[in-house]
């Protein structure tokens, strides 16, 4: 675990809590694509998002990060497995796995050792996922603020990693059978509390914090409240996700 980049851990109860959940029309397809859906690992499943929304498609998800903090802060489940190991030795048996799964965190893997894991424990045909998911895009005037927050008020803290997310994994290597994958969303529906409480899980937010010795949260929230009008009503928000998703041939 020489090499895990932990970002997360300090905020694995907000991570828990306020990331948003992936939609199930996703885990529907990728299941579909698997010749068998006996087990599926969801690699750094951090508090598990994933991991339970694989669950109702296959008999077992084993569930593992490298992260014994964030492990610790998922969500009980019977069909899920949560074990703490790094992606690169997952302690999975050869052959066992039916589909990989990696959500918004493949950016922080040494990639070439992580594949070479992943074409170890999957079948012949099994189906290896990454995905994840970028900046939001507030409505209407909202996002002029937003994108500056991003960009230049957290934007020197975003770990050299968050390029890959900003390209949406389009430069990595992915030595697996591509498979082009649909249009997926994430959707939903926050109040202006809600959405500063996810954007407290960033580690960019973090960093800011433990370099500059304040919160950056407030003043944008100060920006926002007026554009967004009474701050308890929800809004509908709205991710893409970009994926790369591709079948070993063994």
């Amino acid at each position: 675990m020489s090499g895990f980049k932990d970002h997360f851990s300090s905020a694995s109860d907000r991570y828990a809590a306020y990331r948003p959940a992936y939609p199930p029309a996703l885990f529907a397809w990728l299941s579909g694509l698997c010749t068998e859906r006996n087990t599926a690992w969801d690699c750094a499943s951090g508090s598990g998002q994933a991991a339970r929304g694989l669950a109702p498609h296959f008999r077992r998800v084993v569930a593992t990060d490298a992260s014994a903090e964030q492990i610790q802060h998922a969500q009980p489940h019977p069909v899920i497995d949560y074990r703490v190991a790094p992606a690169e030795a997952s302690g999975l048996a050869d052959r066992s796995i039916d589909l990989v799964t990696v959500a918004q965190a493949a950016h922080w893997f040494d990639l070439p050792r992580f594949y070479a894991e992943a074409a170890r424990v999957l079948k012949p045909g099994g189906v290896l996922a990454l995905w994840g998911y970028g900046r939001m895009v507030l409505p209407g005037k909202m996002d002029t603020p937003f994108r500056h927050f991003y960009a230049e008020t957290v934007g020197p803290y975003w770990p050299p990693e968050r390029a890959l997310v900003d390209d949406g994994y389009r430069s990595l290597d992915f030595p697996f059978t591509e498979i082009e994958a649909p249009g997926f969303l994430i959707e939903v529906e926050w109040n202006l509390p809600r959405l500063a409480a996810y954007l407290s899980t960033w580690s960019a937010v973090k960093r800011f914090q433990d370099a500059r010795g304040h919160d950056p949260l407030p003043a944008l929230m100060a920006e926002l409240t007026p554009l967004w009008g009474d701050v308890n009503t929800a809004k509908t928000l709205q991710w893409p996700l970009f994926l790369r998703v591709g079948r070993h041939q063994a």
